[in-house]
């Protein structure tokens, strides 16, 4: 089948199938007949395409594209794997040591969640928003995130090719990419004016919250009474340790609600021992905020120990594991989600700033701005003088 094909007929599946999902769900709730009906809509589809589409059709590859697209309906993270790529799970075998430092999901093409602070992806300029188009020469359009995130792995010192745009899809830009071991450290700490200390978290792992612990000694000696937390572009990373690095702050209280299908919502809730950093707090958050930042900003801004400065985050609180199928392949499918700690959802909503502020515009190849307003407006409501200088 040829590619036009291909494309043809995935376009008309993917909304097919995912009718099909739908109908089914709302059909469970109303009428268990319905559930026949919507599976008997989608046969007479598959059998139109096997006996009437101008080309001969690959059956096979068309159901692939179905499964592809019903998996795409659902949410970025969730992904219908090939047999090699279900093979590649379970043979353990752990990603390749270089990377670009970019997160990613899916809008149509790949996105850019977040570049790591001093990654390749940093330096070159690419910010959270910008769409990857095409990655060594691959269209992304069909690519999960699954793929597109392995795809930017490789051994250090090899490099990728990445066609991005921002805003105009007319005006892509070509990138290349040198690929490392990312060593940037996950917190770095100053005094950002008398008496406010700067905490900037770039990375959230199993080792941050001690590192956390530790920087925030440091700023307490060097006279902070007060504390900015800077998680804008910070994304991917452990969802424990988002949590693990709330109970810091938190003393008492939910930090979270986890949901999953067909289960009880399990509340998890602060311990004893917990909240010895009780320096009030604002919180820098942006459209790069996610996963265990955006749940360490969630718990603390749910407890009422810090403000939310900035902008409204992603909403990526989630997690998938792995659906083997009968031939082999498999679903990577999101089966717990995250909510506030009052129930309200996290996953696909995500948080609404306590104090907007957008972030600048910055065209392509232009230097970034020399100030930061978002820095300036908690300083600001930390009493502090306005800082000049971005983060």
């Amino acid at each position: 089948m040829s590619g036009r094909t291909r494309r043809v007929v995935l376009w008309f599946s993917t909304p097919v199938v995912a009718f099909v999902l739908v109908g089914a769900l709302l059909s469970k709730v109303t009428s268990g007949q319905g559930v026949y009906q919507d599976l008997k809509i989608f046969n007479d589809v598959f059998n139109l395409i096997s006996s009437n589409y101008v080309e001969k059709v690959d059956l096979t590859k068309v159901m692939h594209g179905a499964m592809d697209g019903l998996a795409d309906s659902l949410d970025p993270d969730s992904a219908y794997l090939s047999t090699d790529q279900v093979k590649q799970i379970e043979a353990g075998n752990t990603l390749a040591a270089g990377d670009v430092g970019l997160d990613l999901t899916r809008q149509y093409y790949l996105r850019i969640i977040a570049a790591r602070d001093g990654s390749p992806a940093a330096k070159a300029g690419l910010q959270t928003g910008d769409f990857v188009r095409i990655i060594d020469s691959k269209p992304t359009r069909e690519m999960s995130v699954w793929e597109g995130m392995r795809a930017l792995r490789g051994s250090p010192g090899t490099k990728v090719k990445l066609t991005v745009f921002r805003g105009a899809a007319t005006d892509p830009h070509e990138i290349e990419l040198t690929r490392e071991v990312l060593s940037a450290p996950d917190a770095t700490s100053r005094i950002a004016a008398p008496g406010v200390g700067y905490l900037r978290i770039a990375a959230i792992g199993v080792k941050t919250p001690d590192i956390v612990k530790a920087q925030v000694a440091d700023l307490i000696k060097a006279g902070a009474a007060k504390l900015i937390v800077d998680v804008r572009r910070t994304s991917g990373g452990s969802l424990d340790a988002g949590l693990a690095l709330a109970r810091l702050f938190v003393a008492s209280g939910t930090l979270a609600i986890r949901e999953s299908k067909g289960a009880a919502k399990e509340t998890i809730t602060t311990k004893a021992g917990d909240g010895t950093i009780a320096l009030p707090i604002q919180i820098l958050a942006d459209t790069g905020t996610s996963s265990g930042a955006e749940l360490f900003a969630s718990a603390l801004v749910g407890n009422k120990r810090a403000e939310l400065v900035g902008e409204h985050t992603i909403g990526r609180a989630a997690s998938q594991r792995l659906i083997k199928l009968p031939d082999g392949s498999g679903l990577y499918l999101t089966t717990i989600r995250y909510l506030t700690p009052d129930g309200t959802p996290l996953h696909e909503k995500g948080l609404a700033p306590t104090v907007p502020v957008d972030q600048p515009d910055v065209e392509f190849g232009q230097l970034p701005p020399t100030t930061d307003p978002v820095l300036e407006k908690a300083l600001e409501r930390a009493g502090a003088p306005a800082a000049r200088k971005a983060a």
